[in-house]
């Protein structure tokens, strides 16, 4: 509501220009120069331009936003109106290619959404596979779209127009289904026909029936061979597919470019290094009654579950520095060994699109827990599809965890450009000789698989050794031995 005061102001200021637009002596301009400032310029007549402060003859009052101006009335010749749009809502905006990291250069399209769809803002309208991951595409604002410039499937590179999007504001909510209208009730009979009358009963029988006569000719008998298959069932109709058992059918699925991609480095792998496998098993029983002792604690203190990656990748860690040949790798280009004198171990993780391998950097600095947390929070990227080339990029050794899926025995592949792998299996109770004794222990078959043209057996089962020992008993990794 407007103030008394003002409009009381307001009406006087209009009335006063009225009455000097019809005695012909007074010009007003209006000039809007945005939507926020207003100019009113009033050429005054002679008789009145003294009692306005002393204006001179070519000069003119201006008010702008309630600041009273002196302009010169000479200047002013002529009346011209300034309006400023609003913000269109309805803008169409073209959305381009994310920039993608160094090592990547294109990707191909998979579309969430079609022409004519609306989206709110920062909805996923496509996703752009990559070598290493999925890049999403969200909407920078709410509103429909207009067209989708790239076919599903195809190639982009970073910058390349993807869709057209048409702003309409807030997406609007969805129209809830309109009640379906209860059905009309069967109209009521006007009156119950009557029932039938029963019939009579029938007399109740006092005699046997007669015994038909046994006939005194032989029956006639067919062999097992002569009796003919009942006639086939009428074949469906031509509208209506008959349902067939066992049907023998395939289709294809292209591949994605991460998994063309995981199959290329894995067969670089092969061809590549000259891989060898050594084994050992790994007694759990230390770890576990570490783990069941202080688990609660371990949670109440950190928010985190203590596991068995945390112990695996700590003992990995501490054995590397103890190998450092097998922390190094080969430059072919070179011809050189590179010693890395960091620890940045790659943790497999499968998702439904592949095999991907987020980093965690700097092992040699951390404690369970910073391993634990950094686990966890890689996991979560990976299962919501979140990781980015950052987060798999590098890495100087690999550990995959093929127990989590009951696997007892196996041979991993290296992760070029390193150069061994570490590859965990599921706990088992086994029996095993302990002292001279056969006891029942929890135990874990490990694979070490190495490049043997830099690293020799010497050193890969002694690594091995090292991990074994820090995990059955931790105390190891605290006294350094």
């Amino acid at each position: 509501m407007v103030p008394l005061w003002r409009s009381r102001c307001l009406g006087r200021a209009l009335g006063r220009s009225l009455r000097a637009l019809r005695q012909g002596n007074c010009t007003l301009a209006r000039c809007s120069l945005s939507g926020e400032s207003k100019t009113f310029i009033y050429k005054l007549p002679r008789k009145n331009r003294a009692d306005d402060g002393g204006v001179a003859g070519s000069q003119a009052l201006a008010y702008t936003n309630s600041r009273k101006l002196l302009v010169n009335s000479s200047s002013v010749f002529t009346v011209r109106y300034f309006r400023t749009t609003a913000v269109r809502r309805d803008d169409v905006v073209t959305v381009n290619t994310p920039a993608f990291a160094e090592s990547v250069t294109e990707g191909d399209v998979r579309w969430e959404k079609a022409v004519g769809d609306t989206v709110a803002e920062d909805e996923v309208v496509c996703e752009i596979e990559t070598d290493k991951t999925s890049v999403q595409v969200p909407a920078p604002a709410a509103g429909v779209i207009e067209a989708l410039l790239v076919p599903d499937g195809g190639k982009v590179e970073g910058g390349t127009p993807l869709f057209k999007l048409r702003k309409t504001g807030a997406a609007p909510a969805k129209a809830k289904p309109a009640a379906a209208p209860p059905p009309p009730s069967a109209p009521e009979p006007v009156a119950a026909a009557a029932p039938p009358p029963p019939p009579p009963a029938a007399p109740i029988p006092t005699t046997m029936p007669p015994v038909p006569p046994v006939s005194t000719q032989p029956i006639d008998s067919k062999p097992v061979s002569a009796v003919k298959p009942a006639a086939a069932p009428a074949a469906a109709p031509p509208g209506e597919a008959a349902p067939t058992k066992g049907a023998r059918s395939e289709h294809r699925v292209k591949m994605n470019r991460m998994r063309q991609r995981i199959a290329q480095r894995l067969k670089e792998a092969q061809n590549t290094c000259a891989m060898l496998t050594t084994f050992n098993e790994i007694d759990m029983s230390n770890i576990r009654e570490m783990r069941a002792v202080h688990k609660d604690n371990f949670l109440k203190k950190h928010n985190l579950k203590l596991g068995f990656m945390s112990a695996f990748v700590k003992a990995a860690a501490f054995a590397l520095q103890d190998q450092p040949v097998v922390n190094a790798v080969i430059d072919d280009t070179t011809k050189e060994i590179v010693y890395r004198d960091y620890v940045d171990i790659s943790v497999a993780v499968a998702t439904p699109r592949g095999l991907v391998v987020p980093v965690v950097r700097n092992v040699e600095n951390m404690n369970f827990a910073d391993i634990e947390r950094a686990i966890y929070e890689l996991g979560e990227k990976a299962r919501k599809n979140e990781l980015a080339i950052e987060d798999m990029d590098g890495g100087t050794f690999t550990i995959s965890n093929g127990g989590v899926f009951g696997s007892l025995f196996g041979t991993p592949i290296i992760n070029p450009p390193q150069s061994a792998i570490l590859g965990m299996h599921a706990i088992f109770d086994r029996p095993v000789a302990v002292g001279g004794k056969i006891e029942v222990r929890p135990m874990m078959y490990v694979a070490l698989t190495y490049d043997h043209r830099l690293i020799d057996g010497r050193e890969a089962v002694t690594f091995l050794r090292k991990i074994k020992a820090a995990v059955e008993d931790p105390r190891v990794l605290l006294l350094d031995l």
